[in-house]
């Protein structure tokens, strides 16, 4: 018989959501919703604490609207009935912005937060979860990883790497020295990079290693293509004038020779600049931590799930965020993965034996993806 409605007994949980960032509270909605009583999320620092991390000039591609009214969910909400456009007055949040969302959706539904828990490891017994961590040893029927990405960056691509800066770990691009520099990769961090060093005087080469690069792609989908508001400021005159894009550019090594970085590409060409190239190679993820008790996609090495987002190998736990992924479909922007909130929700409560009614009103709000045969559409014109 489960206890989940009734309250938590000390360390024994039906469900431990590991990650208070957008995936970990938004589940963490869906399972009070469900009526999931007995839970708890655990982050190694606080609420939204990747955000906070955030450079402080970097705001959300996806611009946020209020409108709740008219049955659509603002794009960077995460729980129906909330709005970051409503509470922070601007239409693309900040890090900072986005994290105090996420702290007012965790204060307003009393959601079971336990910041500062670093978990140490998640083991599976055959009919549970033991979960170690710096605040103790607890167990779960369930365990749901939403620990994200931000935190562990994708920082030793290839040699040399050791003599760049990743992205994740600028805090103003201000601060970069008064000089050109180099940016890796082409995608929105990559980009985002060289529109703020632009602006702020400096000069930029954007080197991405496709032909086909994101910003030549003629697709709809913006898991593989720039975003509107990201092309917008790429034909600003000020960015215009200073960055220059080149595709093709498959870096192999960089070299620290003297004052200067010399960044080698597998074609020959060779790229020069007085300061540490800038890493935007994207991130390792968080599931690294639990790679274990996942099989491997063998197109791409991301985890492999089921049709319920759940390991295929370790029954009872489930993968929310960025890094879910079913086929060619990418659930990695803040209105894609909350798709999924639902799916996994209705199946954890279906096992606790719970109705979860109130889920359905996830449909009626795009939030309760589970046909994928309705995805990958393109725009036409």
């Amino acid at each position: 018989m489960s206890d989940a409605g009734s309250r938590p007994r000390e360390n024994k949980f039906d469900v431990i959501v590991v990650g208070a960032g957008p995936a970990g509270i938004g589940i963490g909605v869906a399972l009070m919703q469900a009526g999931i009583k007995n839970f708890l999320i655990v982050d190694r620092h606080e609420v939204g604490s990747s955000f906070a991390k955030w450079p402080r000039q970097m705001r959300f591609i996806t611009p946020s609207f209020p409108t709740n009214s008219i049955g659509m969910l603002d794009l960077n909400s995460i729980a129906i009935g909330t709005s970051p456009a409503f509470s922070l007055e601007t239409e693309h949040p900040t890090g900072w912005q986005y994290a105090a969302f996420l702290q007012s959706v965790a204060a307003h539904f009393e959601l079971p937060v336990r910041s500062g828990t670093d978990v140490f490891s998640v083991e599976f017994d055959g009919d549970g979860f033991d979960v170690q961590t710096n605040q103790g040893a607890w167990t779960a029927r369930f365990v749901i990883w939403a620990a994200g990405e931000f935190q562990y960056p994708q920082d030793r691509p290839f040699p040399g790497s050791e003599h760049c800066l990743h992205n994740s770990l600028v805090e103003s691009w201000s601060d970069l020295p008064d000089c050109d520099h180099l940016v890796i990769g082409g995608y929105e961090s990559g980009m985002d990079a060289a529109i703020h060093l632009a602006k702020a005087g400096r000069n930029v080469v954007v080197l991405d290693r496709a032909e086909t690069p994101p910003w030549r792609r003629e697709e709809s989908d913006p898991s593989s293509t720039l975003s509107t508001y990201t092309l917008q400021r790429l034909r600003q005159k000020q960015v215009g004038e200073r960055v220059r894009l080149a595709r093709g550019a498959d870096v192999c090594e960089v070299r620290r020779l003297g004052a200067e970085y010399r960044v080698l590409c597998a074609s020959g060409d060779e790229f020069v600049s007085p300061a540490p190239p800038i890493l935007a190679t994207g991130f390792r993820g968080s599931v690294q931590l639990v790679a274990e008790l996942f099989e491997s996609r063998a197109e791409d090495g991301f985890p492999l799930l089921n049709e319920q987002d759940e390991s295929t190998i370790t029954p009872g736990l489930f993968l929310a965020g960025p890094m879910v992924r079913h086929d060619n479909h990418v659930f990695c922007f803040i209105y894609k993965f909350r798709q999924r909130f639902a799916v996994v929700v209705k199946t954890i409560a279906d096992r606790l034996g719970l109705p979860a009614e109130e889920l359905e009103k996830y449909r009626q709000w795009g939030m309760y993806l589970d046909d994928l045969s309705c995805c990958g559409e393109e725009c036409v014109c």
